[in-house]
């Protein structure tokens, strides 16, 4: 074997990352919204570019085969109707990125992403995780103050009460404590120390648990009452949480006169309580939700989906200023540069035209597999997967992961980040197929409503009327989607409603 230097020449098949193909990418990840000041900030490095007075028929610089607006489509719901975008010329089709070969990045929809990613240009997703609920979207992140208030007036017997609990409220800090005396409050006030103290056990009594404590060991014991673990020796267990801090747990067993596999058990039960309830909530309003997509019923059925033009607006080359400034130029290196801002301007305008063809493709779909959920709601939500939609549009899974992300869909239930759309599926009882998580959520939410205040359902009995009615469940998925929808326990609930028939 020859250790002398030499030359060789092999041949390789790469994709190269140039920075218009990064560029593309970057944009199909982005908002309207972001994509706007994207255009704003390429409208001032580049002079050839310009907003257009007007919607024109079609997109400036546009291959020949495009449509007369890319940013509107109409999709039957038909199983043989064919989806926007097939059919197109090869210059024309929708962007979509092998990430196979160049993002390890991947986003499946199933709740799994591929090893050895850390690409910072790649948009990884959360397709196969569980969405927030419904309920719990709108324009503004709730504070806990916003979310105390809104539960009070039902467990407050007279309107002294609740104004009393009113204002220990909003004497709570970011966790969620009340740190100012309560004999302090009632001199300040000019009320009574035990209706202070009546008050605050209606505060204390509101979701989340924990909330209105005037320590850590009273914050840890309305959870451990909460969850029914509230004997003699939790309580001792709590009391001496100063023995924990030393790590004089010898001591603190003997003292709560438990085993070892008992106190084992009660240190993992705390290890499972919030110290900090209120820190779940946000501190201030957030900005508000402006979709991207825009669903409505078409009116000859099938559905109308066109992206937000209020958030997009459109770009064009003014190709009468190259002329002129063409013509004006004597040095090469003026040349060059107007030429590479020619290039520059067209290659971003296609960008942007293939971008709006990608998400109104991918929507098309979404809207196809969940046409239930948009006529009947969400007890009507399927289980989707990016895998599926990417199969079903043949295109890659990185690309719809990228299209769905940051992106919200307005429809007449309301505004969705489109991940929404992605949810897990739960085995039906029958075994026909498999539904939403949403679609479980949606039943819990409507069992525990109807329930009689004398008979609050336990989650063994949730079990069996959801089973009742097709879904096949354990009880501790039960007491997981009940607790993700912001439901309390069968404990909890029977206390506030029997507050609340007192009132």
């Amino acid at each position: 074997m020859s250790l002398a230097p030499r030359l060789d020449i092999r041949q390789t098949q790469s994709l190269v990352m140039t920075p218009q193909l990064q560029q593309a990418i970057k944009l199909l990840a982005l908002s309207n919204l972001e994509v706007e000041t994207f255009i704003g900030e390429a409208l001032e490095a580049n002079p050839l570019l310009e907003i257009s007075p007007q919607e024109p028929d079609r997109p400036a610089d546009a291959g020949e085969g495009a449509p007369e607006d890319p940013r509107r489509t109409h999709l039957e719901t038909s199983p043989v109707d064919q989806l926007v975008g097939e059919g197109r010329a090869a210059d024309d089709r929708p962007l979509d990125i092998d990430a196979g070969a160049i993002d390890a990045d991947r986003d499946t929809g199933d709740g799994a992403r591929a090893e050895g990613s850390g690409s910072d240009w790649s948009s990884a997703g959360t397709g196969g995780g569980e969405a927030p609920d419904i309920d719990e979207r709108g324009d503004f992140a709730e504070t806990l103050a916003e979310h105390l208030h809104a539960q009070i007036g039902i467990v407050a017997k007279d309107d002294r009460a609740l104004f009393l609990a009113r204002w220990l409220i909003d004497q709570l800090d970011e966790a969620g404590y009340i740190t100012v005396p309560l004999r302090e409050v009632a001199d300040n006030l000019g009320v009574a120390l035990v209706e202070v103290e009546e008050a605050l056990v209606l505060v204390q009594s509101l979701d989340p648990t924990g909330v209105g404590a005037r320590d850590l060991g009273e914050c840890l014991a309305l959870q451990a009452r909460e969850a029914d673990r509230y004997d003699p020796c939790m309580a001792t267990l709590l009391d001496n949480l100063d023995l924990i801090g030393r790590g004089d747990l010898a001591r603190l067993k003997r003292m709560c006169r438990v085993d070892d596999e008992d106190f084992a058990d009660m240190l993992a039960e705390l290890r499972g309580y919030d110290p900090r309830p209120g820190l779940r909530f946000g501190d201030g309003p957030a900005g508000a939700v402006v979709p991207d997509v825009l669903i409505s019923p078409g009116e000859e059925g099938g559905w109308d989906i066109a992206l937000n033009q209020e958030t997009l607006p459109r770009l064009i080359v003014n190709r009468s200023y190259y002329v002129e400034m063409r013509g004006a130029c004597v040095a090469k290196d003026a040349k060059a540069w107007l030429g590479e801002k020619l290039a520059d301007a067209n290659w971003l305008v296609k960008a942007l035209d293939q971008r709006q063809k990608t998400i109104l493709k991918v929507a098309a779909e979404i809207v196809k597999q969940q046409d239930g959920f948009f006529r009947h709601g969400v007890s009507h939500l399927k289980p989707l997967t990016l895998r599926a939609v990417a199969e079903a549009i043949e295109m890659h899974e990185s690309t719809v992961s990228r299209v769905t992300s940051n992106k919200y869909l307005h429809c007449e239930r309301g505004t969705f980040e489109l991940k929404y759309f992605f949810t897990s599926g739960v085995a039906s009882a029958d075994g026909d197929g498999a539904v939403s998580a949403e679609a479980v959520k949606a039943a819990i939410r409507q069992l525990i409503d109807a329930e009689d205040p004398k008979k609050i359902l336990s989650d063994d009995t949730l079990v069996d009327l959801l089973k009742e009615k097709g879904f096949d469940l354990a009880r501790r998925t039960v007491a997981k989607y009940r607790e993700a929808i912001g439901i309390g326990s069968s404990v909890q609930r029977r206390r506030q409603k029997k507050l609340a028939a007192v009132r």
